[in-house]
């Protein structure tokens, strides 16, 4: 069975440095790798992983590999994949399948390759593992304790799995943890959706008309730093609470139609 498949294992040296960057940041994960570390409490277990493969991924991972456990991981984006991360995950002893650019093809192959590691407990970020598990690879569903997923979408996806009666193991539901939509979608997302925009257009915010579809965690955090870098801020969304909410916030207010006009 193929250990991993990255890029360039050439990398490593340079993932290694971002991982150690990124760990300086993580205070809380680094506490509980260290009880882990100590009490090795995923000793003999294998985590099935389709998730960012980015240096803060890394760390999660590392905690993992402290506490005992085998990691098997997969990139849930293939334009998310920092390759020098996963060279460096490689080089730890991770079965990391992913590298930036992947075709549709090689992503699918990526999340079957996880798989053939047979997960015990799964980890997800769109639901795309989980439902490859019960579409094509439902033997490996009966050695399955459980799993996480922390997207909306993914969530979604899943809850109508379990209305339908197909979801056949129990998946916690991270996004709906208030320290997932208060922190990572109100200050994660809303910096980084900024951040992705300046990239791409090199644009000045300041003074521009910048529309919010939605105002939910996501919209507020992406309004909140929009409005800080001195756009006018337009809020279009459905909810009426939501809606006077954003007003309130001191954002003008609007059909989608009247904002795009």
């Amino acid at each position: 069975m193929k250990e991993f498949k990255v890029k360039d294992t050439a990398l490593a040296s340079k993932g290694f440095l971002q991982i150690e960057w990124a760990s300086k940041h993580m205070p809380v994960l680094n506490q509980i790798k260290e009880r882990f570390a100590r009490e090795k409490p995923l000793k003999g277990l294998t985590l099935g992983a389709c998730l960012h493969v980015t240096k803060e991924t890394a760390v999660l991972v590392e905690t993992f590999l402290a506490g005992g456990a085998q990691v098997a991981l997969c990139g849930s984006n293939p334009l998310s994949t920092q390759d020098d991360v996963a060279a460096a995950l490689a080089e730890k002893g991770v079965h990391v399948f992913a590298w930036r650019g992947q075709t549709t093809e090689e992503y699918y192959w990526c999340v079957e390759r996880v798989i053939d590691y047979a997960p015990t407990i799964t980890l997800d970020d769109g639901a795309d593992l989980v439902s490859t598990l019960h579409s094509k690879r439902t033997e490996t569903l009966p050695s399955i304790k459980g799993g996480t997923e922390e997207t909306t979408t993914g969530v979604m996806r899943l809850r109508a799995m379990e209305k339908s009666g197909t979801l056949k193991y129990a998946i916690i539901a991270v996004n709906d943890a208030y320290t997932k939509y208060l922190f990572d979608n109100r200050y994660g997302t809303g910096q980084s959706t900024i951040d992705g925009i300046l990239r791409a257009t090199n644009i000045l915010l300041a003074g521009k008309n910048f529309v919010v579809c939605g105002y939910g965690w996501c919209g507020r955090g992406l309004a909140m730093r929009a409005q800080g870098m001195g756009a006018n801020v337009i809020v279009t969304e459905v909810n009426p609470l939501r809606a006077l909410e954003a007003a309130m916030n001191g954002y003008r207010v609007m059909p989608i139609s009247q904002a795009a006009a």
